[in-house]
């Protein structure tokens, strides 16, 4: 069950359920218009983008989801993690909700899961954005969470994850620090500690990765890259990694902004994602 007082701080009029392969979904679905799936990152949940979605409603039916382990939908009862669970759920979800061809974006994980459902669904999406996207991983830089995960004498961290360890990890993403406020570390700690999603992060963390950026060559639609100039979660090398090996892309670096620019550069960002989609 999940408390009250989460459901009434991290819901609201537009947040749905829906039963995807035996967990409880939380989405919500709003606007009119072309489809537009948004995908969050590690630790997140689709609050994350609060502030696109008022702007591309205005174009586009905005459909956001907590993926499994993580947000209010919360883990699977196995809680064993891989990209091929989280592709089969997107698919799943997408069936579910009968939404046939849309638009596709997604940030660090969820962008990974993006390009990866895509090139196993090229049917179904008719553009990509992919915002400080993950996938290359040869050079096993993990973000901090995931080494401190991954490191048996450090993993005690997760089974409390005091507030102030959180209120680092959100420090990292950002490069505005005055965009780190108490309601902000808040939502990533009470999502963390929704009951089930530490664990479900600890063995995400520890699932065996297969890089299949090499497949990036067979995407046929067109891509946007958006990117964090200052990300330390994920360099701005990895942009020009992606802008390098698929074929139709832009590339936009956003200065002064770090891992999650829908949180940090909102409008501007939102705005791109509008013009490269209708255009």
């Amino acid at each position: 069950m999940i408390p009250e007082e989460l459901l009434q701080k991290y819901t609201n009029k537009h947040s749905k359920w829906i039963d995807i392969s035996g967990v409880n979904v939380h989405y919500r679905d709003e606007g009119a218009g072309e489809t537009l799936l948004l995908v969050h990152g590690t630790f997140s949940s689709l609050h994350t983008f609060d502030e696109w979605t008022p702007i591309l409603k205005r174009k586009f039916r905005v459909i956001r989801m907590d993926i499994p382990g993580f947000g209010l939908t919360g883990p699977v009862k196995s809680n064993e993690y891989s990209i091929e669970l989280f592709i089969k759920f997107l698919t799943d979800f997408a069936n579910a909700l009968d939404i046939g061809q849309f638009y596709l974006a997604g940030n660090s994980l969820g962008g990974w899961l993006s390009w990866e459902f895509t090139l196993g669904n090229p049917d179904k999406v008719k553009k990509l954005v992919l915002i400080n996207s993950a996938g290359y991983i040869n050079d096993r830089n993990y973000p901090l969470p995931f080494i401190i995960a991954q490191t048996p004498v450090l993993r005690s961290v997760f089974s409390f994850a005091p507030k102030a360890v959180v209120r680092r990890f959100v420090r990292q993403v950002f490069y505005n620090q005055s965009k780190v406020t108490n309601d902000v570390v808040d939502r990533y700690y009470d999502m963390l500690h929704r009951h089930g999603n530490k664990e479900a992060f600890i063995s995400l963390a520890n699932s065996t990765f297969k890089q299949n950026t090499h497949n990036l060559s067979e995407l046929e639609i067109p891509v946007l890259i958006q990117w964090g100039k200052e990300d330390k979660w994920l360099s701005v090398e990895h942009a020009y990694k992606f802008h390098r090996d698929i074929p139709k892309n832009k590339l936009i670096i956003y200065d002064k902004t770090g891992h999650i620019p829908m949180e940090e550069c909102p409008k501007k960002s939102a705005n791109d994602v509008i013009n490269f989609l209708l255009n």
